[in-house]
């Protein structure tokens, strides 16, 4: 029997093993993936455009875990809620990547889409075009940084006793972390779209004043002319 053939090399494979690599370490070369993959280091860049390549495939690889149809849900704040949702979820399954891929440009083309959509959702809905990216980067702040937080420490304010800070140590004491970075996130994002709700209204037109039905209003008689009559 001839031996088995290795699989062959391609932008997927490149991902998921440069995304393992940074599970566990928190980065990677191409050497490495190269290594790894039982290739040569030529053998990887024929596939992607060097470590920024490698990094859109780690961010394709991420937004596998992104539910697609949540966006499709109506009213536009419980696809937005459902949708920080599941892009957290996403990403805190990978939270060694976050530093990487927050400071790298988006280009991955599956992610592109994902974000084109939200901004169709929010213009449709009736926000202003300038009022789109500030939404878009605050609840890409929010999910990231709760995201990190769901692998910080038990404790993430060391107290030395409760005679040195007891409000914080009582605080910290009643809520366990995975509870408290549930809870924060709730909080947060409840508080974050509320506030766009309020956006949204400050941004629609005042209605226009109604006609007055009855004449009189103006006129101070039933005469339709609106001229007063006397007897």
């Amino acid at each position: 029997m001839g031996r088995p053939r290795k699989a062959l090399l391609d932008r997927t494979r490149i991902g998921r093993t440069a995304l393992e690599l940074v599970d566990e370490t928190g980065d990677f070369t191409l050497p490495e993936v190269a290594r790894r993959l039982g290739v040569q280091t030529a053998s990887v860049y024929h596939h992607v455009d060097g470590r920024a390549g490698v990094i859109e495939l780690l961010r394709d690889r991420v937004a596998d875990g992104l539910d697609a149809g949540a966006l499709d849900q109506r009213p536009w704040d419980t696809a937005l809620t459902l949708w920080a949702r599941s892009y957290r979820a996403a990403f805190a399954a990978h939270p060694r990547a976050i530093p990487m891929l927050m400071t790298a440009p988006v280009r991955a083309p599956r992610v592109i889409e994902q974000y084109e959509r939200l901004a169709g959702l929010l213009l449709e809905t009736g926000f202003a075009p300038e009022a789109v990216m500030p939404i878009i980067t605050g609840l890409d702040n929010i999910v990231l940084g709760s995201a990190l937080d769901m692998s910080a420490p038990q404790e993430m304010w060391v107290v030395a006793g409760d005679a040195e800070a007891p409000h914080l140590a009582l605080a910290q004491s009643a809520t366990a972390r995975p509870a408290r970075a549930e809870r924060a996130f709730d909080l947060t994002l409840a508080g974050f779209v509320d506030h766009c709700r309020g956006l949204l209204e400050e941004g629609r037109p005042a209605p226009a004043p109604r006609e007055a039905s009855d004449h009189r209003t103006r006129s101070g008689s039933g005469d339709p002319s609106g001229t007063v009559t006397t007897r």
